[in-house]
């Protein structure tokens, strides 16, 4: 496994990031498809194995489920200080309000069982709730230990720019990672807010690296449970499906070039584009081998122009 620092923080990250989704309860209704904890815990003890360090969850996951099964996990297989956790808050009652952000991270550590998390995201962007609250509940969870950096996910660009710019005026704790939707199959974020992320060398960790499947494999659609009812899947790529295929053609041809499987491919491409680790969810141990090859496949600058030369335009998801 290779590592490298997350942002301006001094957290050193694995190349890959376990992305716990997968995990959780299925009665939460979050998801049909999430694993149990038997189930879950080996794919987590595979990734740990693998030299994979970097594991990411949030408060709403299987109605907190998901921490918790990553909680016990890591706590029977690997010291504390080995393992990155990161967990996210605002998909819950107040938002990202100061109220909402304290009472979350206690009920995260709690389920956790830690009493700290590495990176703590804010999942989007309130618009219900003043930057500068937001920016100085989180700064003092920093400031208590509970947190040892910050990270923020989808959103607008201007709005990165503005929550940045209110913890630098006020002295406050800045993010030191975007988690964004980022693939080849969706690039809007190329236009402003990859470019301020990297000018602020703000670490890249994108959900959805693979665009749910789609550019691994040459189905649009597999015979799995997660591809027949992953509804937010579906709204994100079936639409566009038409306009993307030719890409995931591009995928599979490399593929075959370079004798690697498209997942490789695809990440190779994320990895080349200056990504510090894509989040790769699972729900099959044998998949994040499949995701570890990837840093052995060096593409060309033709080969990345081969594979983006077909891309469309597509409407904003994730941001809103």
């Amino acid at each position: 496994m290779q590592y490298a620092k997350l942002g301006n923080s001094d957290i050193q990250v694995s190349k890959l990031c376990v992305g716990c989704m997968s995990f959780g309860d299925a009665s939460s209704k979050f998801h049909d498809w999430t694993l149990g904890p038997e189930e879950s815990e080996v794919l987590i003890k595979h990734a740990l194995d693998l030299g994979i360090n970097f594991f990411d969850t949030a408060n709403v996951y299987s109605a907190g489920t998901s921490e918790e099964y990553l909680g016990r996990a890591l706590k029977k297989y690997v010291s504390r200080d080995q393992v990155v956790i990161a967990t996210k808050v605002y998909f819950n009652e107040g938002k990202l309000s100061r109220e909402a952000i304290l009472r979350e991270i206690d009920l995260s550590l709690k389920r956790l069982g830690t009493d700290y998390v590495d990176l703590y995201i804010i999942h989007r962007f309130d618009y219900d709730t003043p930057i500068e609250e937001t920016m100085e509940a989180l700064d003092s969870l920093v400031k208590a230990g509970k947190v040892r950096a910050l990270g923020a996910s989808a959103m607008y660009g201007y709005q990165f720019y503005n929550m940045q710019l209110a913890a630098e005026r006020n002295g406050w704790t800045q993010f030191v990672s975007m988690q964004n939707h980022y693939n080849l199959l969706y690039r809007e974020d190329e236009r402003e807010l990859i470019p301020i992320c990297k000018q602020q060398n703000v670490a890249l960790t994108p959900y959805s690296p693979l665009a749910a499947g789609r550019l691994s494999r040459l189905e649009w659609k597999a015979d799995t449970k997660r591809s027949q009812t992953d509804k937010t899947a579906m709204a994100k790529y079936d639409s566009t499906q038409k306009s993307d295929y030719g890409i995931v053609l591009r995928v599979h041809e490399l593929a075959a070039k370079y004798g690697a499987t498209m997942t490789q491919i695809a990440l190779a491409w994320q990895f080349a584009k200056g990504v510090t680790s894509p989040i790769i969810g699972a729900t099959k141990a044998h998949y994040f081998d499949d995701a570890a090859g990837a840093l052995d496949v060096k593409l060309t600058e033709e080969d990345i122009a081969y594979l983006e030369e077909l891309y469309v335009p597509h409407q904003v998801v994730g941001a809103i």
